[in-house]
């Protein structure tokens, strides 16, 4: 925390704290300046960017007390965008937003640090893992399945399978319990993996995107016409209730021409309709709806306030209902 010492603060830091019973955040500091003292509940961030901001702000809200992001690098834009949200941050170039009135750090457009290289990320969270680890989500009893069936699930090689289901154990997201596997730390996996999908497996997605003439077109989609499925925005307000789509994401293997003169589509790089790749063989829950999971990590990746908090409600009922089945 060199960089906030160097504008006179005197900066604490403990790893791996536990600020409240059972809940830990990643380090907490203590900053004190002029007989003040403030206390953070830090949430550190590799590669924090646009697409995985929505998934970090819902972290910081599960902190407690005061958040703060501590990241290898703040671009401009992100510092700008973190100021106007009021979230506290400090990288390793020398970035910082730090506000309580009448302290302000505010320092931002230094250079991204030349940083050691990291350790390779495992692979159960690259894109052919996150689509096992997708499955196993929607599907925890899937677990115990053959390889075999979880890879035509997935929709990946069996031998992706193999190295997935290795690594788990390691990170506690599988455990063996009386002769069958068993998926653990269910909340913690969801929003692991919501991440990683926003920032390595979506943009491989993308198929197409358009502009509709209206926002609410969405709502004469029919799923038996069409082998699509809704996700993001609208489907998020399908399950939730409350949420007005802005934006329509939807799943799907191709695109087909009668869908978009039905729907007056037209292609436009920055329209508010986007086509991805449905990368998932079982069927869902709720008809013409993408997996739960899925559109959990859809709202988080949009980034704006009213998605999250509907991705909130989205993310407690996924983790009741498998604390209900444990």
């Amino acid at each position: 925390m060199a960089a906030l010492e160097r504008h006179g603060l005197t900066v604490k830091a403990q790893r791996n704290a536990r600020p409240r019973k059972n809940q830990r955040v990643d380090a907490e500091l203590t900053i004190e300046y002029s007989g003040k003292r403030l206390s953070c509940a830090v949430e550190l961030k590799h590669h924090l960017r646009p697409a995985t901001l929505g998934a970090t702000l819902q972290q910081l809200r599960t902190l407690p007390g005061k958040p703060m992001i501590v990241a290898d690098y703040v671009a401009p834009p992100m510092a700008e965008r973190l100021r106007e949200l009021g979230v506290w941050f400090a990288d390793a170039g020398g970035n910082i937003y730090l506000e309580d009135p009448p302290l302000l750090v505010w320092v931002t457009g230094r250079p991204r640090p030349k940083l050691q290289i990291q350790k390779p990320r495992a692979r159960a969270f690259q894109p052919s893992g996150l689509q096992v680890l997708f499955a196993l989500l929607c599907k925890p009893e899937l677990a115990d399945q053959p390889y075999r069936e979880i890879a035509r699930q997935a929709g990946v090689a069996h031998g992706t399978v193999g190295w997935v289901m290795a690594e788990l154990p390691a990170m506690d997201f599988l455990a063996e319990y009386r002769n069958r596997r068993i998926l653990t730390n269910y909340d913690k996996l969801l929003t692991q993996w919501a991440e990683a999908y926003a920032r390595t497996l979506r943009p491989k997605l993308q198929l197409a995107r358009y502009q509709a003439p209206r926002v609410d077109w969405w709502k004469e989609f029919n799923a038996n016409e069409f082998d699509y499925v809704l996700g993001g925005e609208p489907a998020g307000a399908l399950i939730v209730g409350h949420l007005k789509p802005e934006r329509i994401t939807l799943y799907g293997r191709r695109e087909i021409k009668k869908f978009m003169t039905q729907f007056a589509l037209h292609p436009a790089a920055d329209g508010n309709v986007e086509l991805l790749e449905r990368f998932w063989n079982f069927t869902e829950d709720r008809a013409g709806t993408a997996p739960a999971p899925l559109v959990y990590a859809d709202l988080l990746a949009e980034g704006d306030t009213r998605c999250i908090e509907s991705a909130e409600l989205i993310y407690q009922d996924l983790v009741d209902g498998f604390k209900q089945q444990a």
